[in-house]
């Protein structure tokens, strides 16, 4: 009874146990291979709480994450990417909460697959090379679509694949950093317009806290792998990623 009674309404012991297990295997998933983390979470998180909830608890959850993350491998993250991501952001987590007609989620669901298949299966000329507007403007239209749909990750590492095309540690370190601050501008946002974060707080700790000590875990993994095998399986990752999120913007369609 003490312990339903640190758990928010409506989420039982059992299914609270079990994503706190999960986020240990999520965490290590994204920590190794730089993706899939996110999704399975949300998918998981989407199974046993409610729908308001949902994407403001997976925010936190995430931002918990990707911050465990960041400062785990932080030698090896690109401050000159990770920089303007702060700036574009903030822009987008703005817009995102004051936006008045929200966008269906079934259209950035099918749009987000397609952005991820197109930048993951082919090379985008200039993207290496963008500049700091460039870099600002797409993490503002990253973060504003991460307000509705809430896991844009894949999108953002098949975009730091191609700006870092030869270092592994640095492709999941910058990527870290980026959904950070990402992920800690929406919870600002959420948090700014209403949503009662407090008696989640208990369960977001011990998510957060198995979240971590997944990522240093993962970690290792990813020093042990192969650039080559890194990239291929990431590839992958990244093309299931988007086809499932295709798969459900078209079945939301019909």
């Amino acid at each position: 009874m003490e312990a339903l009674a640190l758990l928010p309404e409506g989420l039982g012991l059992v299914p609270a146990a079990l994503l706190v297990f999960a986020s240990f295997f999520t965490s290590a998933l994204t920590a190794s291979f730089g993706i899939g983390g996110g999704v399975s979470m949300l998918v998981l998180l989407g199974l046993f709480i409610p729908v308001a909830a949902l994407i403001p608890v997976h925010g936190v959850i995430q931002l918990g994450s990707n911050t465990g993350r960041a400062w785990h491998q932080r030698e090896n993250i690109r401050y000159d990417i990770a920089g303007p991501f702060v700036i574009g952001s903030l822009f987008g987590a703005a817009i995102g909460a004051f936006f008045v007609v929200q966008l269906p989620d079934e259209v950035l669901k099918v749009v987000l697959g397609l952005f991820v298949l197109v930048v993951t299966w082919s090379k985008i000329p200039g993207v290496a090379q963008l500049g700091h507007a460039g870099l600002t403007i797409g993490s503002t239209i990253v973060a504003l679509a991460g307000m509705f749909v809430g896991a844009t990750g894949p999108l953002l590492a098949a975009v730091f694949a191609q700006i870092i095309p030869d270092d592994r540690k640095a492709v999941v370190a910058t990527h870290a950093a980026g959904m950070t601050v990402q992920h800690g501008f929406k919870v600002l946002a959420f948090a700014a317009a209403g949503f009662a974060f407090f008696s989640w707080i208990p369960f977001l700790a011990a998510m957060i806290l198995s979240g971590y000590l997944g990522t240093i875990y993962g970690t290792r993994l990813l020093h042990r792998l192969p650039e080559e095998t890194f990239r291929r399986w990431f590839k992958v990752g990244l093309t299931i990623l988007a086809v499932d999120l295709l798969r459900r913007g078209l079945i939301g369609f019909l």
